[in-house]
């Protein structure tokens, strides 16, 4: 099983260059519809350079790549194998007494290979590239933040109507009193501060406007005042990471930033958002073994006798990879809900994938 044969080398260099061919088409066919349509506007509308645009270009390959890899192990070890059952060649092999999984040995190699470079690809390439093409940075955050005693008690609001490029402005602060009814919170003042610096253990409002209320909800006197802190100590960087983070999306994320994140997500007892979070971490481990159940998958579905219908396996795997990336939201909207528990939630394809090589080699009957 660990000696390399020359079958082996046969078989591996036939799949590479099958899923290389593969890649190039996926890569060209997601790219020319829209993105490349997209940077020829700009040139001509915008007066975008060669130079930027073949950039832009450049930092788009990442994202395809990241989904290009398990698709195209996929259709080239599909192909591939598909290829040597026409000719004989698979029943030759297995005729010198090679089983079928020690064929598939290298085709597995390669897709380990490939799913090492997957989980390369999305912790390390695909944020590099969102972030520098910059996308997001121009959008204006608005956020809004309920801090609370050890009781669960509402002690704070903070609503922040305007965060872009680092800058913290439109600051409306609600500060709650004790008094309190049965159906409503009451207000002992309202702040309003045109902006808010980032100080190393608070938030810093050098101007502020308190609007002091009494317990019947009517102001009673409107003061200034200057240098008013809020948000001390580690919950002040964590609240600005969590609006810096707060409209990215995942791509942006390396996988240690993704468990910073998700871990002021639960901190702050955000549900929703650290599920969604947690699905995604979790999908950044389980994705890249795509790459190897799909490359099982495709030697299965491969393997016919020489005189059946080819179309046959090519639609099953076409009918897979379509599966698999449509029902990825489906899945993060549950897991988001709390419908189901996020490792469920990324773990799922895969399971249903190892299931399906077992169902297709009985099948096969190898």
């Amino acid at each position: 099983m660990l000696k390399i044969s020359i079958f082996d080398k046969y078989i591996f260099k036939q799949v590479l260059k099958a899923t290389l061919v593969c890649l190039l088409l996926f890569i060209i066919v997601w790219i020319a519809p829209e993105t490349l349509v997209k940077i020829i506007k700009k040139i001509f509308t915008e007066n975008m350079s060669l130079i930027m645009a073949a950039k832009k270009l450049i930092y788009e390959l990442p994202k395809v790549f990241g989904k290009a890899l398990p698709v195209g192990i996929l259709l080239g070890s599909l192909f591939t194998f598909d290829k040597l059952s026409k000719n004989s060649e698979l029943s030759i092999l297995r005729g010198i007494g090679l089983s079928f999984n020690r064929i598939m040995c290298p085709v597995l190699i390669l897709g380990f290979i490939m799913s090492v470079m997957c989980f390369f690809v999305s912790d390390r390439m695909i944020p590099y590239a969102s972030k520098a093409t910059g996308e997001g940075a121009r959008f204006d955050k608005h956020f809004v933040y309920l801090q609370k005693n050890e009781n669960q008690t509402p002690t704070r609001g903070i609503i922040i109507s305007n965060f872009s490029h680092d800058a913290i402005k439109n600051l409306i602060i609600i500060n709650f009193s004790n008094e309190k009814y049965d159906d409503a919170m009451t207000f002992n003042s309202i702040l309003f501060a045109p902006y808010a610096l980032l100080k190393n253990d608070h938030w810093l409002l050098p101007e502020a406007k308190a609007y002091k209320i009494n317990k019947d909800g009517i102001y009673t006197d409107i003061v200034d005042i200057k240098n008013y802190k809020i948000l001390e100590g580690k919950l002040a960087n964590d609240i600005y990471k969590m609006i810096e983070n707060s409209t990215k999306k995942e791509r942006f994320f390396t996988n240690s930033e993704l468990k910073e994140y998700k871990r002021i997500l639960k901190e702050q007892n955000f549900t929703d958002e650290h599920n969604f979070i947690l699905t995604k971490l979790y999908q950044r481990y389980l994705h890249p073994l795509t790459c190897i159940l799909f490359a099982a998958i495709g030697c299965l579905l491969g393997f016919s006798p020489p005189r059946s219908q080819r179309l046959v396996g090519f639609t099953i795997a076409v009918g897979m990879i379509f599966a698999y990336y449509i029902t990825l939201p489906f899945f993060d909207l549950l897991a988001q809900k709390s419908v189901i528990p996020p490792v469920v939630a990324a773990a799922f394809p895969i399971v249903a994938f190892i299931a399906a090589i077992f169902v297709i080699k009985k099948v096969k009957d190898l």
